[in-house]
């Protein structure tokens, strides 16, 4: 089983836990629990390469004017980095530091449902 304080700050973490005490607690629990499963089974690294647009980001994160999109993690039960797609100055595809997302508390989306990357590029022109 994936740990998910290796995906959620721990700020988010702090607040998640917060608002699972209180009246849309429920709400936050599925949530949470839904967000486990797309993790434990979202593809790992290499396993969408040449897919192009047609990969599947599974997690997006945003802080400010960037948005990180994340196509694969890593093989390890630690995350350290994954692959995706970097919406800011400029749109890139790259590794992407999941360590340096979480201690910048860069957010995870709970909302984000899994999206190819072809449509989100569309949203973001």
């Amino acid at each position: 089983m994936i740990n998910l304080t290796y995906f959620i700050s721990k700020q988010q973490t702090k607040v998640i836990k917060s608002l699972i005490k209180g009246e849309e607690g429920k709400f936050f629990a599925d949530k949470l629990i839904q967000l486990q499963h797309i993790i434990e089974t979202m593809p790992k690294s290499y396993e969408q390469d040449g897919k192009g647009d047609e990969a599947v980001a599974y997690l997006h994160y945003f802080k400010g004017g960037y948005d990180f999109y994340i196509t694969e993690r890593d093989i390890e039960k630690e995350q350290h980095q994954a692959f995706g797609l970097v919406s800011g100055h400029e749109i890139e595809m790259g590794y992407i530091s999941i360590v340096e997302l979480l201690a910048n508390n860069v957010e995870i989306d709970l909302h984000f449902e899994p999206t190819t990357l072809k449509e989100i590029r569309k949203n973001l022109k």
